[in-house]
């Protein structure tokens, strides 16, 4: 049994990854100041911190094995009209916490990227070795702290794995998305099954794909989970290694809606809207590394299952607010 650092576990990813922690037998600290996350949100055994990222020196010793970092704000748009928000939480609050590991000899780190840091790739499926161009104050925010962690496993020993991802779906039992405000494909469609919103729009319908809607890469938040776990066993002392997530196939806007349909049996209606934006036709990760490295393969790739557990948990949670 090892001990472990979640920071911002009350969050979506971090719950279900401090579930998966927990289940594998070992000691589970989550730290979180509950600005995004949700108390509920802690699995039950363990234990929570109330408290901001910069104050991880206070609690970080050599018990810890190691740190896994969710404790970021990730919202594009929000990051757009407040940048500073974002270099302030998301890079300053790392620069922080990576100190407050090396002076407590943790010298471990997981931490949950995005593949917002490739910006509008040229090609897909985006490989690690592409280059990395963010369009917005978010991906940045990210990529700068992936350059920082790069920096501290050369000079300091640091064993550490970046994971990019791109959209994050489904739900894990009790622990499931719940946003707000909600800018997420699949839980806004859901809303429109639960008639807490009348429409779903869809942002273009023009786009050189099969059926003229953006095509994006889901992966389900237990398999997500799961792909930390192995990063933990995978991290070498003194490398930063980056590693892309994807389920290995995309799905359109107008496949996420009709698959929420048949899950539901609900009809959902859609509104047209003009593209957004910046919105690439298609992007979808290769998890080829992650395969090799990690010996990670996502276990839930089809879009109905993943739509069916978040489906399940949404409807759960409007129960428990009944």
């Amino acid at each position: 049994m090892s001990k472990y650092l979640v920071t911002g576990g009350a969050g979506y990813v971090g719950s279900v990854c401090a579930a998966h922690l927990l289940e594998a037998g070992h000691e589970v600290t989550v730290l979180d100041n509950l600005s995004t996350g949700f108390r509920e949100g802690v699995p039950a055994g363990a234990t929570l911190i109330e408290a901001d990222i910069r104050d991880a020196g206070r609690h970080l010793d050599d018990s810890y094995e190691a740190v896994l970092h969710f404790a970021a704000f990730s919202q594009v748009g929000e990051s757009v009209v407040n940048p500073g928000k974002y270099w302030d939480n998301n890079v300053g609050g790392t620069m922080e916490l990576l100190a407050a590991m090396r002076g407590a000899g943790v010298r471990k780190l997981v931490f949950s990227s995005t593949a917002a840091t490739y910006g509008e790739p040229e090609s897909t499926p985006i490989t690690e070795t592409m280059p990395t161009a963010p369009t917005n104050p978010y991906g940045a925010s990210k990529l700068a702290v992936d350059h920082m962690i790069t920096g501290e496993a050369a000079a300091h020993g640091l064993a550490a794995v970046s994971l990019r991802y791109f959209n994050v779906a489904g739900a894990y039992g009790a622990y499931g998305e719940r946003h707000d405000p909600e800018s997420h494909l699949i839980p806004l469609v859901l809303q429109v099954a639960l008639g807490q919103r009348a429409a779903i729009s869809v942002f273009g319908e023009d786009y050189p794909t099969p059926d003229g809607t953006c095509v994006r890469d889901y992966i389900h938040v237990a398999d997500l989970a799961e792909a930390h776990l192995a990063a933990l066993d995978a991290a070498v002392a003194g490398e930063h290694l980056i590693c892309n997530l994807g389920n290995g196939n995309g799905f359109s806007v107008r496949e996420v809606i009709e698959t929420v349909r048949k899950v539901t049996g609900h009809e959902i209606p859609e509104v047209v809207a003009e593209r957004r934006a910046g919105d690439p036709a298609v992007l979808v990760a290769s998890a080829a590394r992650a395969h090799e490295r990690l010996g990670w393969t996502p276990r839930r790739p089809d879009l109905a299952g993943i739509v069916a557990d978040a489906w399940e948990f949404a409807q759960r949670r409007r129960a428990a607010q009944a």
